[in-house]
C-alpha cells in the first residue's frame, strides 16, 4: 500500500508519480527550519536565498545543482568536547537544505560573510519562452485597404 500524504486519490492522476514525490518530501521538510533563511526577489528575475551559518567556514559548506534541485549542506567538525560545555546554546549541528528550482532557474554564485551564506539566483528564459512585442506595420495595413478598396471600385 502506497502512503498517500494529500486528501485526493492519487490512482486518479497517472502519469504524475515525480510531482506526487516532490509534493510529499516538501511537506515531510515543512516544518525543518534550520538552519534558518530568507528567499528575497531582487528583481522580475532575480533572488537571492540568504542563510544564516554561524560559525561555519566555506571549507565546511558544500553547494551543488543537480536535477533542479539546489542541495546546501554544512558539515563541520565539533569545537571541542562534549563534556566541556557547562551550558550549550549554540547550535552547531550539521546540516542539509534543499531547494527545488524552476526549469530555467541558475544559480549565478554564492558568497559567505559575517555567517550568512548568500546565493544567487536568476530566470533565465530562453529567447523563444520571453514574451516579444509585435509591431503592427502601418504601411501593409494601408496597403491592404487600399488593394480591398481597389478590388471594391473595379468589381462595380
Amino acid at each position: 500500500m502506497t502512503n498517500n500524504t494529500f486528501a485526493f486519490p492519487r490512482n486518479a492522476f497517472l502519469g504524475f508519480d515525480h510531482i506526487f514525490s516532490e509534493l510529499e518530501s516538501i511537506h515531510k521538510h515543512a516544518k525543518d527550519h534550520y538552519p534558518p533563511h530568507n528567499v528575497v526577489k531582487d528583481s522580475e528575475h532575480k533572488y537571492t536565498l540568504e542563510l544564516a551559518v554561524a560559525g561555519f567556514k566555506e571549507e565546511h559548506i558544500d553547494i551543488e545543482v543537480k536535477d533542479h534541485v539546489l542541495y546546501i549542506k554544512g558539515d563541520r567538525p565539533a569545537r571541542r568536547n562534549a563534556d566541556m560545555y557547562v551550558h550549550k546554546g549554540i547550535s552547531a549541528r550539521n546540516w542539509n537544505k534543499s531547494f527545488r528550482l524552476s526549469e530555467y532557474t541558475e544559480v549565478t554564485g554564492a558568497n559567505l560573510k559575517d555567517g550568512i551564506l548568500t546565493v544567487k539566483l536568476e530566470v533565465i528564459l530562453p529567447e523563444e519562452k520571453r514574451p516579444r512585442k509585435i509591431n503592427i506595420n502601418q504601411n501593409e495595413e494601408n496597403q491592404n485597404d487600399n488593394d480591398s478598396a481597389q478590388l471594391l471600385k473595379e468589381s462595380t
